[in-house]
């Protein structure tokens, strides 16, 4: 399984959802899930932001070596899931070809169509990357019990 987390500049929530997830799949024992992030206006080799370092630290993760990257055909088609954070983000993974594998983050660890964006945190205070941080958290671990759910479990 390869997923892909979206956000803007894949600085702040993208790569903590990378980050989350890597640790997610280890903890649940998942060696064959792959984790990937991009933005969609993202400058290529750009660290992580200061705010998303900090807090990631604070929960045992490292972004030290985190360097975005562009959204591009390439990475939605060689993805199995793509999960990105605001409706403009689908927009643009639909349009390079993920239509049907693109969910909103919410939406799909709900199981459910809709849902709602995660909050950009990007140029707030570090209360806000941490209220963010927590809101990815709870929702990742939501779309792993949803991938790890038998198929009779598994919400439409």
């Amino acid at each position: 399984m390869r997923l892909l987390f979206v956000c803007t500049g894949n600085t702040c929530r993208s790569a903590l959802a990378e980050a989350l997830a890597r640790r997610e799949a280890i903890e649940r024992g998942l060696a064959d899930v792959d984790v990937a992030s991009a933005g969609t206006s993202a400058w290529d080799g750009a660290p992580a932001s200061d705010g998303a370092l900090l807090v990631a630290l604070e929960r045992g993760l490292d972004l030290a070596q985190h360097r975005s990257q562009q959204l591009t055909r390439e990475l939605v088609q060689s993805h199995d899931v793509v999960l990105v954070m605001g409706p403009h983000h689908l927009e643009r993974a639909e349009a390079l070809g993920g239509e049907g594998r693109t969910h909103l983050l919410t939406a799909f660890a709900a199981g459910e169509s809709g849902g709602r964006a995660i909050n950009d945190p990007f140029g707030g205070d570090l209360e806000a990357y941490r209220e963010t941080l927590s809101e990815l958290q709870g929702e990742i671990r939501r779309v792993f019990d949803r991938l790890t759910a038998r198929p009779s479990q598994q919400a439409g």
